[in-house]
């Protein structure tokens, strides 16, 4: 008798998602089964439930999902380091290429030919997951509600700050101060950098400053950017909208950097003779490498980060979903199994 598993699945792209029995997944070679604990429901979620970010082939079933925490439950043959029992996570990244120049340079997160848990293949919004054993997480003891969110947007929070090399010493302003942005302030709070938290929402700013933030001003109101000009070293955004990018030019510096995390599919405008007299360097990021992730999870292990996470069950994982489309979520959400 085939064994199943209770599933949150895509049907149709905007509609809420049939929570429904599916067939249980199986370990192959190379991979391992994990019985998940819990699982984030992230704003990567959302673009791909609407349409916004769809795979060449679906996954079958289509199960959202890509912050999932919880036990090795099978080991795949050739799979070695791993028992069942593991503590274990399962982030945005299944698998790459592992041949590109992307992966050859240590950067596989950037590899073209990635596939992703949640969109190429079945993910965390289920009892059960099946990851490469290659790109699984060593998950350290905690809740795993609050640890859930740190396998994508924790990593992408500590991805951005590593891409923009921020050092000790120097000023970085963090726009969109929602979960991902709450982490991005301990990371630079913990790396000796001076915090500018940049966020429409009062609340947010005040947690904002309780993480280590020494400025938070409302990011639509021109007076308190124009008092910030020039002052960051480093700019980056977790904000999914172009609203922060004129705000984020404003702030930086010459030859100061600025990091694009969120997910935006907007044009903006960008100046290039102001870009060549200035010099600032303007790049991307996308989550983190399985170095990063192993130095994240070292970090949490050794300091927990704090986080506030609402945790639901999964029969309310559309109402997340549609909570942060508008805009209206707290912090962020957690599925607890």
């Amino acid at each position: 008798m085939t064994e199943t598993m209770m599933a949150a699945v895509l049907e149709e792209y905007g509609s809420p998602l049939v929570v429904k029995r599916v067939a249980k997944p199986s370990a192959g070679p190379g991979q391992l089964l994990i019985r998940l604990e819990a699982s984030g429901v992230c704003h990567s979620d959302v673009h791909i439930w609407e349409g916004g970010y769809t795979p060449a082939t679906l996954p079958e079933p289509f199960i959202l999902g890509h912050e999932g925490v919880g036990v090795v439950e099978a080991v795949g043959a050739g799979v070695t380091g791993w028992r069942v029992g593991d503590r274990a996570g399962a982030a945005w990244l299944h698998d790459t290429c592992g041949t590109c120049a992307q992966c050859r340079a240590g950067l596989p997160n950037f590899c073209q030919a990635q596939r992703a848990h949640g969109l190429d293949v079945p993910g965390t919004f289920a009892e059960y997951v099946v990851t490469n054993a290659n790109f699984t997480a060593r998950v350290p003891t905690g809740e795993a509600t609050g640890l859930a969110p740190l396998m994508c947007a924790g990593l992408t929070a500590f991805g951005a700050l590593d891409r923009a090399a921020l050092a000790p010493g120097e000023c970085c302003a963090v726009f969109g101060c929602g979960g991902l942005g709450q982490y991005a302030i301990q990371f630079a709070k913990r790396r000796g950098a001076r915090v500018i938290a940049v966020d429409r929402d009062p609340a947010k700013r005040a947690l904002s400053q309780e993480n280590g933030a020494a400025v938070a001003v409302d990011g639509g109101d021109t007076d308190e950017i124009e008092k910030l000009r020039a002052s960051a070293d480093v700019c980056v955004n977790f904000a999914p909208t172009t609203a922060t990018w004129q705000p984020m030019l404003d702030v930086v510096r010459p030859l100061g950097r600025v990091v694009a995390a969120a997910m935006v599919s907007e044009p903006v405008p960008l100046n290039q003779e102001w870009l060549t007299g200035a010099g600032i360097t303007i790049t991307g990021t996308s989550v983190g490498t399985m170095a990063q992730m192993e130095a994240l999870m070292q970090v949490q292990a050794a300091d927990p980060l704090t986080s506030s996470v609402t945790e639901i069950p999964l029969s309310e994982v559309s109402r997340a979903l549609r909570e942060l489309a508008e805009g209206r979520a707290p912090a962020r959400y957690a599925i607890r199994f």
